[in-house]
């Protein structure tokens, strides 16, 4: 800087100007302007576009995020604010007050821009992080907001202490006392941050993961994660918004392990009317037989039976006597092979046909059983497949599902009388 100040006053001198007038003073900004401009042409013609080349030509992909046009004509921004931060002494060499003013301007500058340079730089690297697969699906722009803030607490302090000229701790240490007006101001900002981290912490939430929350009619997809709201698509395509500390304080459901297991469950039942229920005569088991899937279990429990009916001497010509094979049996038996035999049935986790308790609307016979696909769609697909084919075969079992009488079921009463 020495040397440039010698020149400049050399130059001056050439054409008869001294320094300190005021039209040396005049040149010497204007020269330090142009060094200024000739800076930040310089670091966006040439830095930027160099930067630019060297990115393409790399095979990576994070530096021509990090390193993009933006983020490089945000750090250009610093430069001209120092350029002359360093060269006004030259104009101001026996005037501190207003050396000291414009150097405080500059200092805010400097600040302001960086603040920015790095705000710019965090979004390029938030992109970056939600790029790879470890960091997929992680609430991270709660914590990206979270930095945010700090960075630019931590700014606009700096920049009030050189501005009033003071200690940057000393306006902390006094911020210190209001602590609990600020807390008061900040408090759905605090609440957030604190819930944020520990839904990330505990892998409670993430962007694209299917939640129930009943109390705030909340019933579909997370789409975003921030410091003061979690924002859900329902299914009917309306957005809900929800406070992070209700989903810390409050219970709601999330359906990703079920999407991750592989299988999701189906569990509804059929009103068998128990009036229909009845042993099977040798006709009816020469006709079950008939059924593929139902003929080894026919042979291998009728075996079982007349074994055990000849070891304890029972009379066969009285059913009652005994153990039989029933309609209901039987048909619980093809159910379960029959799911068995479903692709779309994942039978490595738990599947079954059970009665429930009899009611005055008959005997409920539910299914309870995995389906491989746990988009919505092929879920209740598989789910409407299967119980038309119940309601189908049942009468093939000479069994009767429960209904209510209708209006035409009286009418054909009356018609009959």
């Amino acid at each position: 800087m020495e040397v440039f100040a010698r020149w400049i006053s050399d130059v001056l001198a050439i054409l008869g100007i001294e320094s300190a007038s005021v039209t040396g003073t005049l040149i010497i900004l204007a020269v330090i302007a142009l060094l200024a401009f000739l800076t930040d042409w310089i670091c966006r013609k040439g830095v930027v576009k160099l930067v630019r080349k060297v990115t393409q030509k790399t095979k990576a992909t994070w530096d021509d995020l990090l390193f993009n046009d933006r983020v490089m004509n945000h750090f250009c921004h610093i430069l001209p604010p120092v350029v002359i931060y360093l060269l006004i002494p030259i104009a101001f060499p026996d005037n501190p007050e207003t050396l000291l003013f414009i150097r405080k301007l500059c200092m805010v500058y400097i600040l302001a821009a960086s603040l920015r340079f790095i705000n710019v730089f965090l979004g390029a690297l938030f992109q970056l992080t939600n790029q790879q697969e470890m960091f997929r699906g992680r609430p991270l722009k709660g914590v990206y907001q979270i930095i945010q803030i700090g960075l630019f607490f931590v700014g606009s302090i700096c920049i009030i202490a050189i501005l009033l000229d003071k200690s940057p701790t000393n306006l902390l240490a006094g911020l210190g006392a209001s602590a609990a007006i600020l807390m008061l101001i900040f408090k759905d900002s605090i609440m957030g941050l604190v819930s944020g981290v520990q839904l990330s912490a505990n892998d409670m939430l993430r962007p694209g993961d299917w939640i129930t929350m009943p109390k705030y009619d909340a019933d579909g997809t997370v789409i975003e994660v921030t410091l003061n709201t979690v924002k859900v698509r329902n299914f009917d395509n309306t957005i809900t918004t929800i406070p992070p500390y209700a989903l810390v304080s409050d219970s709601f459901q999330n359906w990703r392990g079920m999407q991750e297991s592989g299988g999701r469950r189906i569990k509804r039942s059929v009103n068998i009317d128990v009036n229909s229920v009845c042993f099977c005569t040798p006709e009816m088991l020469e006709k079950f037989r008939k059924i593929v899937i139902l003929k080894e279990y026919i042979n291998t429990t009728e075996q079982r039976v007349e074994q055990f009916n000849q070891k304890h001497g029972m009379d066969n010509s009285v059913l009652v006597n005994g153990i039989h094979q029933t309609n209901l049996g039987v048909f619980r038996a093809y159910l379960e092979q029959y799911l068995s035999h479903l692709p779309e049935v994942n039978t490595d986790m738990t599947y079954m046909v059970r009665q429930l308790q009899p009611t005055e609307k008959g005997l409920p016979l539910e299914l309870y059983f995995f389906s491989r696909k746990v988009e919505w769609i092929p879920y209740e697909k598989l789910q409407a497949d299967v119980f038309d084919h119940i309601f189908a075969v049942i009468p093939y079992f000479g069994l009767r599902v429960f209904q209510n009488p209708s209006s035409v079921d009286i009418e054909r009463i009356l018609t009959d009388k």
